[in-house]
This record gives structure tokens, C-alpha cells and sequence, in this order.
């Protein structure tokens, strides 16, 4: 595993291990020159390969034919900045386990471990890659949509960013409350080529894969979304029996009125908006009458999933969804005035519906007379044929 250079006379090791730790000579003639070779080794947990919230171990190891020094570590993570690890065990001075903090995504990169001794002087820098395969999105994240609108839900893998060269599977679940079972609605897997397949599982409700859409992303598309559309998406993907997944809860805003049609003069409507799931403690629903006074606004109260209402007026109103100051959706309801003629319609409707109640409830009552008379003459009829009966006499007049 070595070889000298002719023209410089230097040793060149290859694959070096800590057993090459030791002292060389050099002797030419009557001139001899001894080095001291000290042999570090830096072994990171996993082969370097984690999931998000892992926990990676550090092995430093050293080796000298000189009595081995108490060493100062210091670890820079991938933007230079100071990482303090926790020091496991030393089993000084030839080993160091250092633990790292839980990793994240953006964690991905590569890593310098800064070895210091005073005696003797030891200033080395080695270099080792951390790889963190998972989401670019955050773990759990919230989107409102409308009915009847069209949404993409979409998790962006890192898998290329950080070079990844080795296969892995994944999945994605629906659910509508936490507690509820979960649908699968795809699986996907990528090889260690990088390529990447998805198939589709459910039929549940409809929804397609967008066939262009970013490399490195999984995505679903809701053409026309529904109220029970509602819920948490999980995406999963899966390494070496390991686990990372990331949430996207989709909340669903729908607007609708207690009575369907144009509001008669004098008249009261109920206007209801309400959404799939209850809201953050920051966020609010909000009537608001287009070109209105601030007493045409209602608000819900905190955590409500519904707010109504009352209109007697026609107008255009506005529920809008609100997290803090941001507006997230609004849905718009048109109160229209009912023409004049349909109030008359409504009027005499109302007016002949009372007539053929009256007349109804007379005729009733006439019926119930006669049956009644009925009823009376046929007892007289009985008990005169009884008496006939009993008597069994005819009595003719002279």
C-alpha cells in the first residue's frame, strides 16, 4: 500500500489505517530523518445516510507511537456554524463518541470535525458528508381551499439535491379526522438511479397526478374539491426500515342560506359559512356586506367552524377567512331582491292557501255534522225494530 517517489524521495501510503500510525526514517548515507505519523479515523453512524429528527454518533479514534493526547473537538455543521455535541463515552485518549443534535433536511451537507492539541501541536481539519433524505416541505402545514375549486397538494423530496444513490419507497395516505382510518391513495418508489414512479390506490374520490409537475415531487390534484374532500394528506417515505413523513391539512370553506331564491321585500335570509375542521386559534371567519358600514360585518368566535348571518336587504356579502391579518380564501354570496310580482304571487298564494284552509276545515265540520245525523237516525231505527221484536204484536188501527 505504498510506494516512494524517485525524483522527491517521499513515501506515499495508500488506504491508510490506524496501524500505519508510527515513526518513519529516512536514512541516506550517514543522515537519517524520523517522522511521527499520527493516524486519525472518523466514522459517522448509518454511513453517514439519515432520516429527519435521527440522532448521528461520531467515533473519533487516534493512534501515535507517542503517548496519545487529550484532544479538543470542535464540529461545524455544513454553513460553518459551531455545533456542540454531547461526549458519550471516551475511552481517552484513544476514542471519542460524540452525539449530534436531531438532524433536519436542510441539515444535508458536508461537515468538518476540527481536531486541536497543544502537545503535541495538533491543528487538523476532517471533512465528512451528512445526508438527510426527506422533505423540503415542514412536517405539518395547513391549506383552505373552496368548494368546487381545484387545489394540488405537492411534498417536495430532496433526494437529488443531496445526491442520493440509493432506492427507497413511499405513500400517501388520506384521512379525515386524526383519529379516523387512513385510504391510500398512491405509493411511489425511486431507484437508486434516481427515477421515479407513482401508482395510483384508491378511488375514494377523485383526484389525478399531475404529469408535468417538478422533479423530485410528489403531488395529487383535486379537480373539483368537495366539503368531505377535507382532512389530512400524509406523505411517507420509507428507508432502510426507517420512517419520515410529512402533513398537509386541507381545510374546505363553503358558503350556503337558510332559504334558496331572491328574498321577498320584508323578508329575512340566513347566511351560513362554515369550514371543514376547526381553525387555528388565530384565524377567524368573517361576513362582510361589499360596500357595507362596519355594522355589516360578523365574526366568529375563536375555534367556532361556523358564522351566520341575518339579511334583509339585497346585496353582495363576502365570507372571508382570516389568519391573523392574512387572508386566506373569501367566498362571495349574492342576495338577490324577489321582483314585485312575486311578492303579489306570494301574497296570494299566502291569501288562497287561507281560503282552502277555511273552506276545508268548513267542510269538515258540515261532514262531521251529517255523520253525526246519520249516526243518530240509524240508534232511533235499531232500538225501534228491537221493540218491534220484543213485543211481537201488530196492532192494526180500526
Amino acid at each position: 500500500r505504498s510506494e516512494i517517489i524517485p525524483i522527491t524521495k517521499q513515501l506515499k501510503v495508500f488506504d491508510l489505517r490506524l496501524s500505519d500510525a508510527g515513526i518513519y526514517t529516512c536514512e541516506y548515507g550517514s543522515h537519517a530523518v524520523s517522522i511521527s505519523l499520527h493516524v486519525f479515523k472518523l466514522t459517522i453512524s448509518s454511513d453517514g445516510h439519515f432520516l429527519p429528527n435521527e440522532v448521528p454518533r461520531l467515533t473519533l479514534m487516534q493512534n501515535s507511537s507517542h503517548p496519545l493526547p487529550n484532544l479538543s473537538i470542535t464540529l461545524f455543521n455544513r454553513n460553518n456554524d459551531t455545533v456542540r455535541p454531547k461526549l458519550l463515552q471516551s475511552k481517552a485518549p484513544q476514542e471519542y463518541i460524540l452525539e449530534l443534535k436531531k438532524l433536519e433536511a436542510t441539515d444535508s451537507g458536508t461537515w468538518m470535525c476540527h481536531v486541536h492539541s497543544d502537545s503535541p501541536l495538533i491543528n487538523q481539519d476532517i471533512p465528512f458528508d451528512v445526508k438527510v433524505l426527506g422533505f423540503q416541505n415542514p412536517d405539518f402545514e395547513r391549506k383552505y381551499a373552496t368548494v368546487d375549486s381545484t387545489v394540488i397538494l405537492s411534498w417536495r423530496l430532496n433526494f437529488q439535491k443531496i445526491d442520493w444513490k440509493e432506492g427507497f419507497t413511499g405513500q400517501l395516505n388520506w384521512k379525515q379526522q386524526e383519529n379516523a382510518n387512513a385510504h391510500e391513495l398512491l405509493d411511489f418508489n425511486v431507484t437508486a438511479r434516481g427515477k421515479q414512479h407513482e401508482t395510483k390506490k384508491s378511488s375514494r374520490f377523485r383526484f389525478e397526478i399531475p404529469e408535468s409537475k417538478p422533479e423530485s415531487t410528489i403531488e395529487v390534484k383535486l379537480p373539483k374539491v368537495h366539503f368531505n374532500h377535507s382532512g389530512q394528506y400524509q406523505c411517507q417515505l420509507a428507508y432502510n426500515g426507517r420512517h419520515v413523513q410529512s402533513k398537509i391539512e386541507l381545510v374546505v370553506m363553503k358558503v350556503s342560506a337558510n332559504s334558496v331564491g331572491p328574498l321577498p321585500r320584508g323578508a329575512e335570509m340566513t347566511l351560513i359559512c362554515q369550514v371543514s375542521s376547526p381553525l387555528p386559534s388565530n384565524a377567524h371567519l368573517s361576513w362582510e356586506r361589499v360596500n357595507g358600514t362596519p355594522t355589516d360585518i360578523k365574526k366568529s368566535k375563536q375555534h367556532e367552524v361556523k358564522v351566520e348571518v341575518k339579511v334583509r336587504a339585497a346585496g353582495l356579502w363576502n365570507c372571508h377567512l382570516m389568519e391573523g391579518d392574512d387572508r386566506k380564501i373569501s367566498l362571495n354570496y349574492p342576495v338577490e331582491e324577489a321582483p314585485v310580482w312575486i311578492r303579489y304571487v306570494i301574497i296570494g298564494a299566502s291569501i288562497g292557501g287561507s281560503v282552502l284552509a277555511f273552506g276545508l276545515a268548513c267542510l269538515c265540520i258540515i261532514n262531521g255534522i251529517s255523520w253525526r245525523r246519520r249516526r243518530q237516525r240509524a240508534k232511533r231505527m235499531a232500538r225501534a225494530r228491537q221493540y218491534l221484536l220484543e213485543n211481537k204484536t201488530c196492532q192494526c188501527q180500526q
